[in-house]
């Protein structure tokens, strides 16, 4: 789910030249919300690229959503909710954790009512706007194994391996075209600092029993993809390229046809007990679902449970058959790097290198983006990584741009609970790595649900470590600003000191914002 947009005040001294951050301690409040009329609205379409002369420049599109979208247009709307109603499970937010909450709940009981809420699209959040990797991260792993011990989370990581396959079966089961295409996932180091950690990343992937890893040097990292002074990499299989939008459109229609209702233009503005609040009607069931992620802040009472830390990417024009030629990538893994400040990407079905980073990244007062613009800076920095990872392609124009916001928890921990005291439950804080994870979150969460209704026991997701987990909130403004801008204005002072001076450790001003930070 999306909030509803707050106007950027005029008195931030950022608004008017930074679309995708609304940066410094602006605390004008938003103004009231006045709900309109319960009808679908047009949506807004990406900007078509104007017709281009031979030799003439292309056009950048900023925003429009995603990229994701400029092929097809954003999809038709559906309607909102049409008054007060009731269900036996209503959730809240139509990304990939309501749509896939939605999806195996039906198939495990269709006798369920369930009804999906979603404040703009299915779609317009992170789940529309990613990277496309679905790959077998998971965030807080490691705090899991020191909190449970290691065997909890070597099983928390089985599991995650196991999602990846279990998203491509469902997806081919379902007939969803979504340019799935499993190659594994590539991180490079190209650094000496950078090798350091990828080697110790590798060694800790082998321990929690991911045996089938591969550790490259550099030659073997040039036979994958050609990397600029890559100094070695390490391989996963779990793991795999696709089309976010074309995996999110299959599996709201997959949901509908099961029976599923689904309201769009539909905010939530209260979740409490056995009540969603919209300004359209309340929507009442016993289990009341909030898979809101990045937008959680824009609930009643959220404000600080979730931070939504801002994401940017560029995509290229597609490249030439020479182009490809002298970057290799034919395996199509997703690749990603060891930097504080990491970069990922992904060779798209059509051609082009998609690439994300952190851009700006966070809005003061948990404010969240206008339909992905980006500002330009951003756009020249990612541009400028593009170029540092791949100096052949200079020249190389970027067709699109985008950013939009992923959940990020205090602990840095992703998380699913059911209070069975209430009926309400929450899955998310992903930290940028909610492809996979959304779709494990979602079983586990009807797992959960059938386990408080009596429908089944316990299972193997029910009891793993991520399940029920405590955080505490994020620090209220200006300090949330603070931190978040200070912690990655420190890990690229750290990217560009290792860069600079070559040395074999990582930066000790990085290890300082890690423990700052609380990862």
């Amino acid at each position: 789910m999306s909030s509803t947009e707050n106007a950027d005040s005029a008195s931030d001294p950022d608004s008017a030249s930074d679309p995708d951050s609304a940066s410094g301690p602006d605390r004008t409040p938003p103004a009231p919300y006045a709900p309109p009329r319960p009808r679908t609205p047009p949506l807004p379409q990406p900007p078509p690229q104007p017709p281009r002369a031979p030799g003439a420049p292309r056009t950048t599109v900023n925003g429009g959503i995603s990229f994701w979208y400029a092929e097809e247009g954003l999809p038709a709307p559906r309607e909102p909710l049409q008054g007060d109603a009731n269900a036996d499970v209503v959730i809240v937010g139509g990304g990939y954790t309501g749509l896939w909450t939605a999806y195996y709940l039906k198939k495990a009981a269709p006798f369920l009512r369930i009804t999906v809420l979603e404040q703009k699209f299915c779609g317009y959040g992170a789940s529309g706007r990613n990277g496309g990797w679905l790959y077998n991260g998971i965030a807080g792993r490691d705090r899991y194994a020191r909190l449970h011990g290691h065997e909890a989370a070597v099983r928390l990581q089985e599991a995650m391996n196991a999602t990846v396959a279990e998203v491509v079966r469902v997806a081919g089961e379902e007939g969803i075209e979504a340019d799935v295409h499993r190659g594994g996932v590539l991180e490079v180091a190209y650094t000496p600092a950078q090798l350091a950690r990828l080697k110790a990343f590798h060694e800790t992937e082998l321990s929690y029993g991911e045996k089938d890893r591969e550790l490259y040097g550099a030659r073997e990292t040039a036979d994958r993809v050609r990397v600029a002074d890559a100094v070695g990499s390490t391989w996963t299989p779990h793991g795999a390229r696709l089309h976010p939008v074309k995996l999110l459109k299959g599996l709201a229609a997959a949901v509908e046809a099961l029976g599923v209702t689904i309201h769009e233009s539909t905010p939530v503005t209260e979740i409490r007990p056995k009540h969603a609040v919209t300004p359209y009607g309340t929507v009442r069931a016993p289990y009341v679902l909030r898979c809101t992620e990045g937008f959680t802040a824009s609930l009643k009472g959220h404000r600080r449970t979730w931070l939504p830390m801002n994401s940017s990417m560029i995509a290229t024009e597609p490249l030439t058959a020479a182009q490809w030629e002298s970057v290799g990538w034919e395996g199509r893994e997703t690749l990603g790097d060891m930097a504080h400040a990491y970069m990922y990407a992904q060779r798209t079905a059509d051609g082009r290198i998609a690439l994300g980073g952190r851009g700006v990244p966070y809005r003061f007062g948990s404010r969240t983006d206008n339909d992905g613009r980006t500002q330009a800076s951003t756009v020249e920095a990612l541009h400028g990584l593009l170029l540092r990872l791949f100096p052949q392609l200079s020249g190389i124009a970027v067709d699109h741009a985008w950013s939009g916001v992923l959940g990020v928890p205090r602990d840095w921990c992703a998380s699913v609970t059911l209070d069975r005291a209430t009926g309400l439950g929450w899955a998310g804080g992903y930290v940028g790595s909610g492809v996979a994870t959304a779709n494990l979150a979602a079983r586990t969460l009807r797992d959960l649900v059938q386990r408080d209704s009596g429908q089944s026991g316990e299972t193997d997701l029910t009891t793993l470590p991520w399940v029920e987990h405590k955080v505490r909130k994020w620090e209220p403004e200006p300090f949330r600003w603070l931190g978040v801008h200070g912690m990655y204005a420190t890990y690229r002072a750290a990217d560009r000191r290792e860069v600079t001076t070559r040395a074999a450790q990582s930066s000790r001003i990085a290890r300082f914002a890690d423990r700052v930070a609380g990862r």
